[in-house]
């Protein structure tokens, strides 16, 4: 049996896929637990299908996505994401993403995102 992923491994390879928008669903558990988008509702969305969905979304806004920092202990990882968005409105703007994560068994299995709600709200319909 080999080795599972780090967990190291594992962001490196969703960050892989996830900048080119594909490839990147390889490495979700399927209980995978996604909190994000507004910060007074802390009610994860459960299951890899919820996440993909939610990512689905988000995908037509980011044009380009790079990892600024990375920081990983054991099964538990926080990266600073930079991505360049489009709103359906035309504005063009450029972000940080704080995205808090974990894993288990060679799988990631949660992520926490914090960003800038307000600007989605403004320029999304």
């Amino acid at each position: 049996m080999e080795n599972p992923k780090t967990t190291k491994e594992l962001l490196e390879t969703y960050y892989k896929g996830f900048a080119i928008k594909e490839g990147w669903e390889s490495v979700i558990a399927d209980d995978f637990k996604y909190i994000g988008g507004d910060m007074t509702n802390r009610v994860p969305i459960i299951g890899k299908d919820g996440y993909i969905a939610v990512i689905n979304r988000f995908s037509r806004i980011f044009q380009e996505m790079r990892v600024k920092t990375m920081i990983v202990d054991g099964d538990n990882a926080c990266v600073i994401g930079n991505y360049d968005y489009q709103f359906p409105n035309g504005k063009k703007i450029n972000g940080d993403v704080a995205e808090v994560w974990t894993a288990k068994d060679g799988k990631l299995t949660s992520l926490t995102i914090f960003f800038d709600t307000l600007t989605f709200d403004k320029n999304t319909p």
